[in-house]
């Protein structure tokens, strides 16, 4: 009886770039779920066998399936079910109160209107949204209407008044509780946030499988075959564990996702999960426990991340500051014991020196080379911060969409000098950190494709050129999308790059991701065919 191997799968007349020092080919052989082998046509045919399946790519490009470094699916499905408040979709207060309005008439009386996306810089008015506008179009509903960076919402008198939030409401610590005169507003940012989604009725289970289920699909057909949930269990606590494994076993679960565990004070589901067993490693290559996450500060555009220098028009506003250094300190020194990695967000270079201090500390009293520690976001650091990152192993993960998106609120927050310093995602490709992306979503789209016009332009959505010399090449830029994206999950061994013995993970789009030109590649640029493990997942052919 022969020996030989066949083939399960083969993909043909292709133009496959198989990873940043790997180069391209023109097929690849696909065997229980991995690359077998990569050549020419000839080659790979030579491996079909009598039920081999051949798909021929028509001379498209593939690459390995994309890794969203940071994202939310929980989150993303379910806001796919929100009142849309983008830029794109509400582009003035009005259309955001009409569409507000709109959902409200289709909704009974007195449940709850969801919204997200709005970014006050983009709005014709350019401030934020009211308590007023938000009565205005559901004066019988409660009303939370989230900005894009997820750092600061509006609440309407509905809302507030179930939440039980009045004038003299406390400002928690590390929130605030935006007031006009002596009287509430309605914007809440950061900590505050919480004490009006408390009193969202909780999501069931099923509602939960739902969401990742129709978040996962929406990254498959962008060519997104992996992420980072980032942070499990801020919407519905330990049964978000539940959601996934269920949806594991169910057959719902699209994407391969590394768990980030909710891990700031009160409502940490960390100790539950290490209790049981649930430490960063445990899982399979589909779901995987990454890494425990901790809130340091907020968003820039939202005046909310920890800036050691004040923002631009208000010099007594650094920022906020979750939580004091001692407490991190400890906190990071527990998970870290407990065999966690981390991956907390820290963005302003305040927030990122508490946070290098911490993982400093931890790796001095607990040596451990390969832990992996990540910063996310990491938008403004120093070169000194920089160069601590590199001598303890600390990673990058930043989310350049945020450039794309939000590169015009940092210079008129920042000014233009700190603004154009956002992110320097080039800095750390030369200092060999291996920044990983990612989109933040429902922050920012998970749309890759503004994500890489942005890493090799460093231009925003109006075309703001932020610096220059930070700057990608366009393997570089791929580079970071799946092999470093890997390498923050401590998986480059098994994905990120199409050669044998790793995942079949491949992402076939209409473009040359490294030839077509920027503006092609964010404005015409789609996925065609999507395979995970070998398995076609999405096919718009």
């Amino acid at each position: 009886m022969s020996s030989r191997i066949f083939a399960d799968l083969i993909l043909i007349n292709g133009n496959i770039w198989r990873g940043y020092e790997d180069g391209r080919c023109q097929a690849l052989a696909v065997w229980q779920g991995k690359v077998l082998a990569t050549g020419t046509d000839g080659e790979m045919m030579e491996l079909k066998g009598p039920e081999t399946e051949i798909v021929d790519l028509q001379g498209r490009f593939a690459s390995p399936g994309l890794i969203d470094n940071h994202l939310h699916l929980i989150a993303t499905g379910l806001t796919m079910g929100m009142v849309d408040v983008t830029a794109t979709a509400a582009p003035t207060l009005k259309a955001i109160v009409d569409a507000i309005a709109e959902r409200a008439q289709q909704t009974p009386k007195g449940e709850w209107v969801l919204a997200r996306g709005y970014d006050q810089v983009k709005l014709d008015t350019g401030v934020h949204p009211t308590r007023a506008d938000l009565d205005r179009a559901a004066p019988d509903h409660p009303v939370l209407v989230t900005r894009a960076c997820g750092h600061v919402a509006i609440a309407n008198s509905k809302a507030l008044e179930l939440a039980g939030v009045s004038e003299s409401t406390p400002t928690p610590d590390g929130g605030v509780i935006g007031m006009t005169g002596n009287r509430l507003n309605g914007l809440l940012a950061e900590n505050a946030i919480g004490m009006v989604r408390s009193a969202i009725p909780k999501l069931p289970v099923e509602r939960l499988v739902d969401a990742i289920e129709m978040g996962g699909r929406y990254l498959l057909s962008l060519g997104i075959t992996s992420t980072m949930d980032a942070a499990v269990g801020q919407v519905g606590g330990l049964s978000e564990i539940r959601a996934y494994e269920l949806a594991k076993l169910a057959g719902r679960l699209p994407v391969r996702v590394w768990l980030a565990l909710l891990g700031d004070p009160e409502r940490s589901i960390v100790e539950d999960c290490w209790k049981m067993g649930l430490v960063s490693g445990a899982g399979d290559d589909m779901l995987r426990v990454g890494a425990v996450k901790i809130f340091l500060d907020g968003s820039a555009g939202g005046r909310t991340a920890w800036m050691t220098e004040p923002y631009k028009d208000e010099p007594e506003n650094l920022g906020v500051q979750m939580l004091p250094d001692e407490q991190v300190y400890a906190l990071v020194q527990d998970y870290h014991d407990k065999g966690y990695a981390l991956a907390c967000h820290a963005i302003g270079d305040g927030a990122i020196e508490q946070l290098i201090t911490a993982y400093e500390k931890a790796l001095a009293a607990s040596p451990d080379a390969e832990r992996r520690h990540r910063i996310e976001h990491c938008g403004y650091p120093s070169d000194e911060q920089n160069r601590r990152m590199k001598a303890a192993g600390i990673l990058p993960a930043p989310q350049q969409a945020f450039i794309y998106d939000f590169g015009d609120s940092y210079v008129s927050v920042l000014g233009e000098e700190r603004g154009a310093r956002s992110y320097p995602i080039g800095t750390w490709m030369e200092m060999g950190l291996k920044p990983s992306t990612g989109s933040d979503s429902p922050v920012c789209s998970p749309n890759p494709f503004p994500n890489l016009y942005t890493m090799v332009t460093r231009r925003t959505w109006k075309g703001t050129l932020l610096s220059e010399s930070e700057a990608l090449s366009r393997e570089q830029a791929l580079q970071v999308f799946t092999e470093y994206g890997a390498y923050s999950q401590k998986a480059e061994n098994v994905k990120g790059r199409l050669v044998p013995g790793q995942w079949a993970d491949i992402a076939v789009f209409n473009e040359d991701l490294v030839e077509t030109a920027p503006e092609t590649l964010r404005d015409d640029t789609r996925c065609v065919l999507t395979l995970l493990a070998g398995r076609v997942v999405h096919d718009a052919r």
